[in-house]
């Protein structure tokens, strides 16, 4: 996905792994137990989680993957709730959802 900030997905990246090392069980987050049937399939974790294919760097930087085809190991993550995962994108500048990018850039940053 290109992008008119290129450190943008890499900001983004950096603020979900942060946030999935150091937040503690007690914080608001999303837990999830990843399945056998998603350790090819990070957008299928996204699907389950925030009900969208969308939101899969969120998986892998939580994850700590470094690259997409890489096989995600069974195991819990934790991730941003939905009002913590959009503070992260505006924070970063990144957009996933593809209805709210125009021109290689969130539309919301218009």
């Amino acid at each position: 996905m290109n992008d008119a900030n290129p450190m943008a997905a890499k900001d983004f990246y950096k603020s979900v792994r942060i946030f999935a090392e150091v937040t503690k069980p007690w914080e608001p987050h999303l837990s999830y137990e990843t399945k056998p049937d998603e350790r090819f399939d990070l957008s299928l974790v996204s699907q389950r989680v925030y009900g969208r294919r969308d939101e899969f760097l969120t998986v892998m930087a939580a994850a700590g993957m470094d690259m997409f085809d890489q096989p995600m190991l069974q195991k819990r993550l934790t991730l941003p709730n939905e009002s913590q995962l959009y503070a992260m994108k505006r924070s970063a500048g990144f957009e996933s959802i593809a209805d709210y990018r125009e021109n290689f850039a969130p539309t919301w940053g218009v």
